[in-house]
């Protein structure tokens, strides 16, 4: 008797709960390399480079943990591209009579793993994944008979279950949320830490060449690839930020600044993403490091909320709202996605340093996502599926099920208030409030209209009028409406008509 456990890409957890009870003797760990996996969005060489580097150390730790593993790697020639055509080469090669697999993350893989039990003649048991604080009927059942599913009362009652920052009954510090002291913009003279930099080893720099050479017109470059790819790498790449970067990442989470793409971010959500970290644990560790003293409430709060409240939450948002949330589009934005988020080179400063630093690192820190990159989509105009395909393939974290709320529902607005209870809209005055990026840019951030008026700013009112229908009856959209009806007609009239000029620019 011999069962076969896949391991997905994600799974990579020695804790995984498809390996919780079984006998090592009785059975067989199938992972395996996929082009359905590497090809269904045109992933970043680093991105890549990364999960499948750290599948194959993952496979070796499974070893020395004394588990039998068949690994099966991209390029070997009888690979037959995808999960169950491997599961069936692997089921003949060990005449096995079970398979036992954790559940999908995702709706695609999910109905992959639907189709086994019709595929192959023998039981298929999928267990829950329990590396999440929140099941999926624990969010169904939070989110029943609720008008708005809000993060903020979601994050209380995540709270209240891990005793995370928790007095009794009552949060530590007597508030809930201290996010009103993170929006500090930072300055350059401030000691920032750096994350820990991992030299490729032997089987890393193998995934590196045959990433190169197989996917050469892809996105990205590995020439500053530095990504831990073993569990052991993820513990100390916590361990510094705890230690050297968490005291600040509070204050400055919200901050961007030319030439610095890491300032006090974790840079963690990789490994967390693919089970090297176990997301309770560091905030465990967090908690530990206020508890001593070694950091203000506002950062390991802010730190925490964002794991056990906005991580958990999108998950569930994702599975409550079904396969079709990708078919999301309310404020039916169709402009296509420019060229410059694919090769950096454009005159907005604000942009190209944040796709560049995405080209170098296949990272950019939530605001960067969010206010930049996100926002610029928004303001545009440009069809959020294809936004959404740009972040699920640039970014070494991004996975659909928490990159696609995030992108459709908090970025881009697509899915109507579902997630975000306002447009996440913003003038060139926010990007010049939080970073340096304006200073150097060619454009005027003061200016509104002009050839040398930043983009940003005649969008945003163009923005604002576009929807008018759509956004005006929204309580948190009433101030900027407000502003909008104030202004003479013909400010109005020279605002939309720089919007449109410029949207010519972009094809």
């Amino acid at each position: 008797m011999t069962t076969l456990i896949p391991v997905l890409g994600d799974q990579l957890s020695h804790s995984l709960s498809s390996l919780a009870g079984q006998d090592k003797s009785a059975c067989i760990i199938l992972m395996a390399e996929l082009d359905e996996e590497t090809a269904y969005v045109p992933h970043h060489k680093s991105k890549m480079a990364f999960i499948l580097s750290a599948m194959r150390h993952h496979a070796e730790d499974l070893r020395s943990a004394g588990w039998t593993v068949d690994y099966v790697k991209l390029t070997e020639p009888h690979n037959s591209g995808s999960f169950t055509g491997e599961l069936a080469r692997a089921m003949e090669r060990h005449s096995a009579s079970a398979i036992c697999v954790t559940e999908a993350a995702e709706w695609r893989v999910k109905a992959m793993l639907d189709s086994w039990p019709d595929r192959f003649d023998v039981p298929v048991e999928v267990r829950a994944d329990d590396r999440f604080l929140c099941s999926h009927a624990e969010f169904e059942n939070w989110a029943k008979d609720r008008k708005q599913l809000r993060m903020e009362y979601f994050y209380r009652d995540m709270r209240r279950k891990s005793k995370l920052l928790m007095d009794g009954d009552a949060p530590v510090g007597g508030q809930w949320n201290f996010d009103a002291e993170n929006r500090k913009p930072a300055k350059r003279d401030l000691a920032m830490p750096q994350p820990l930099h991992f030299a490729p080893d032997d089987i890393t720099q193998d995934v590196i060449e045959m990433v190169e050479q197989k996917f050469a017109t892809n996105m990205g470059q590995t020439a500053k690839f530095g990504f831990g790819v073993t569990r052991a790498d993820a513990l100390k790449q916590q361990a510094h930020f705890v230690e050297h970067a968490l005291p600040s990442f509070g204050d400055y989470q919200d901050a961007m600044l030319t030439g610095e793409p890491f300032l006090w971010h974790s840079i963690l959500s990789p490994y967390i993403n693919t089970g090297l970290l176990d997301p309770l644990e560091l905030c465990r560790a967090v908690e530990e490091r206020y508890q001593a003293g070694k950091v203000p409430i506002n950062a390991a709060e802010g730190f925490i909320r964002q794991v056990i409240g906005w991580r958990e939450y999108v998950r569930g948002i994702y599975w409550h709202a079904g396969p079709e949330y990708v078919e999301s589009n309310a404020l039916g934005a169709e402009r296509p996605l420019p060229e410059f988020y694919w090769t950096g080179k454009t005159e907005m400063h604000c942009l190209s340093q944040t796709v560049g630093q995405t080209i170098e690192y296949s990272y950019a820190h939530h605001i960067q996502r969010l206010m930049i990159t996100g926002n610029f989509a928004l303001l545009a105009g440009i069809n959020p599926v294809k936004v959404h395909e740009w972040y699920l393939a640039v970014y070494a974290d991004a996975y659909e099920w928490v990159e696609l709320p995030n992108s459709l529902g908090m970025s881009q607005f697509a899915d109507g208030g579902m997630l975000a209870s306002k447009p996440y809209a913003a003038s060139g005055a926010y990007i010049n409030r939080m970073s340096d990026y304006c200073a150097s840019c060619r454009y005027d951030v003061k200016q509104r209209t002009g050839p040398k008026a930043c983009p940003f700013n005649a969008l945003y009112w163009e923005f604002i009028a576009r929807n008018e229908s759509k956004l005006r009856k929204n309580p948190r959209m009433a101030m900027p409406y407000k502003n909008w009806d104030r202004m003479a007609e013909a400010d109005k009239v020279a605002l939309r008509g720089q919007a449109q000029q410029f949207l010519e620019t972009l094809g």
